[in-house]
């Protein structure tokens, strides 16, 4: 088991923030209807509405694999797990209305859930950033996100792509603001050894070097897991984009000219604001009939220690994965924590 630094400085704090939506709740479902134009009964009906009832084994996981944390900052519309330990100590319970500008609300896109998480009453500066399919898998220690004081990412240019269903569109408002205020070339050659590191991986090093004569930035690689993030980083990227952000977050719904919160990953790479991390640190599983052994199979053998459950339209037999996933994480982790009754 990792052992935790013995010089971390226990005066920069790091908090966890993860969002969570109940697609069951009635409530919600009407909200959604009045402006979405649906009925409670297909109010639901989108896939990253769906609820796999493992939100337990999350909190689990952060006591098990990371009781260093700090705070855990559960952002939700208003509905509380019946499990849930409100009393938790270090629990903070944040309501949208609690910290999202009231211009903004209600609110069903994401993108404005998560641009404006800085604004989270007694958020630490160092936080990392969850979805609710996103879960510690092995034993982490603090400096697995944030080293003299900066965060820990993998570094690499990439191509956009731009699919059905795909985030294309959020990732190309993103890099659209990269290349505003940064120069590729320029900030590649001032941090040449974090961008060409062994820690990116080779394949990650080898598009780099492709893509380095471009003099703009393509896109930048994304592994679709948890991200480490200053606050400060929020701040400044909302004083320099105000209109930008402010514009994604007066759509209630994600439409595709919005910005999210990758950009602030990327502004953090962009300004070189960041230590290397080995790229197999994560792992993100797109849940299709075919890899849904492979989610299990690192849940049991830890071969990641953050791993990414994305549920996805060609997931299939979605309540016999559900009951199996369940299984497996009871397996791994079979105790109560202290956010739970």
């Amino acid at each position: 088991m990792k052992k935790q630094n013995e010089n971390f400085d226990v005066s920069k704090p790091i908090d966890f923030v993860v969002i969570w939506v109940d697609g069951n709740d009635k409530e919600w479902q009407k909200e959604k209807a009045k402006y979405d134009g649906s009925t409670v009964t297909t109010a639901n009906s989108e896939v990253r509405y769906r609820d796999w009832d493992n939100l337990q084994y999350w909190f689990r996981a952060v006591e098990t694999y990371a009781p260093w944390v700090n705070k855990v900052h559960f952002v939700t519309w208003g509905h509380i797990p019946s499990w849930l330990n409100t009393e938790c100590p270090k629990l903070n319970i944040v309501n949208h209305k609690d910290y999202i500008p009231e211009e903004y609300l209600p609110t069903f896109s994401s993108h404005t859930i998560e641009l404006n998480i800085h604004r989270i009453k007694g958020l630490a500066e160092q936080f990392v950033y969850f979805n609710d399919d996103i879960f510690l898998n092995a034993p982490v220690t603090p400096e697995d996100f944030f080293k003299n004081g900066k965060p820990v990412d993998t570094a690499a240019l990439d191509c956009i792509y731009f699919g059905k269903d795909s985030a294309g569109f959020f990732h190309a408002a993103d890099i659209t603001i990269i290349n505003t205020y940064f120069k590729k070339k320029e900030v590649v050659k001032k941090d040449f050894k974090k961008w060409f590191n062994f820690k990116n991986g080779y394949r990650n090093m080898i598009k780099t070097a492709m893509l380095y004569n471009w003099p703009w930035f393509p896109g930048i690689f994304n592994q679709h897991v948890s991200s480490n993030f200053l606050k400060s980083t929020f701040n400044e990227v909302w004083e320099k984009e105000f209109d930008t952000l402010n514009s994604t977050c007066l759509n209630r719904f994600r439409k595709s000219g919005d910005v999210n919160q990758w950009v602030m990953k990327y502004w953090q790479l962009a300004s070189g604001n960041f230590e290397p991390r080995s790229y197999k640190f994560s792992q993100c599983y797109h849940i299709k009939h075919k890899n849904f052994r492979h989610v299990c199979s690192d849940i049991r053998e830890k071969r990641h220690s953050i791993i990414c459950m994305n549920d996805t339209s060609k997931t299939v037999d979605f309540e016999d994965k559900k009951q199996k996933l369940i299984e497996v994480l009871e397996e791994a982790l079979p105790k109560k924590s202290s956010f739970e009754k």
